[in-house]
């Protein structure tokens, strides 16, 4: 096995479990293992990939409320903001992108990780919605990032624990699917990258089981606590692997 295929399965691993534990993240956790040896090219692939593949385990092994009502404006965003990230991420300056995604997440997580309360977004709320799916699903397209923007705005609006889990997970899994088919269909999958797929698959089953196992004994406060302190830290990742090559670039 070789440092970047072990660094590959490695962090699949650990981001199956948290995208277990929390319906998300996977893409967010991963890519701060495989910035480090990965290939961005195969890390973008393998996010969305290991992604899907996360949110298919969850769709066959729980049970998920589905209430298309809430979730609509969410996809309807998504269809709008997946195709504009696919078409973007061959002209992405990687680093400078995790920068800015990186300090949003450090400032704004932990403000609202510390608050005592956080105020209940009632105006505006299903706009809000589509645009977060459309910001979501820009995201998933230049590397699977579809479940940031959609989980800190449910927050704020103050949706209950399995309220929030089930908008995000089949957000997440009709939006990682689209993007997934939008990356074959444009060429980004090629031929050396099929052979890595099952090995993320395996390496991400067994964890993403026990993660949710888990998160069935979470109260509702200490749910928000994990998911922006998941959030707060691998925004500090990300600005650890994207200051050093920008100062220096």
């Amino acid at each position: 096995m070789t440092p970047e295929l072990g660094l590959l399965l490695l962090g699949a691993a650990v981001a199956g479990f948290v995208q277990g534990l929390s319906g998300f993240a996977f893409g967010m956790v991963a890519m701060s293992f495989w910035v480090w040896g990965v290939e961005p090219r195969v890390a973008a692939v393998m996010a969305v990939f290991g992604s899907l593949t996360g949110q298919v385990v969850a769709a066959v092994s729980s049970r998920r409320g589905l209430r298309l009502g809430t979730l609509a404006p969410f996809l309807a965003g998504g269809a709008v903001g997946i195709p504009l990230g696919i078409a973007v991420l061959p002209l992405l300056n990687a680093d400078l992108f995790r920068l800015v995604l990186g300090g949003v997440l450090v400032v704004f997580c932990p403000t609202m990780l510390l608050a005592p309360s956080l105020p209940k977004v009632a105006r505006g709320a299903r706009a809000g919605d589509a645009l977060a799916g459309a910001v979501g699903g820009f995201m998933g397209g230049i590397g699977g990032f579809t479940g940031v923007v959609p989980t800190l705005w449910c927050t704020l609006r103050g949706m209950a624990k399995d309220e929030q889990r089930a908008v995000i997970q089949n957000f997440n899994l009709a939006a990682l699917a689209f993007t997934m088919a939008g990356y074959v269909a444009s060429g980004l999958v090629t031929r050396d990258l099929w052979p890595l797929m099952p090995l993320v698959a395996l390496a991400l089953l067994v964890p993403s089981l026990l993660g949710a196992r888990l998160y069935v004994g979470l109260s509702e406060l200490a749910f928000r606590r994990l998911v922006l302190s998941l959030l707060t830290l691998s925004g500090l990742a990300m600005l650890w692997a994207a200051l050093p090559r920008l100062l220096h670039g």
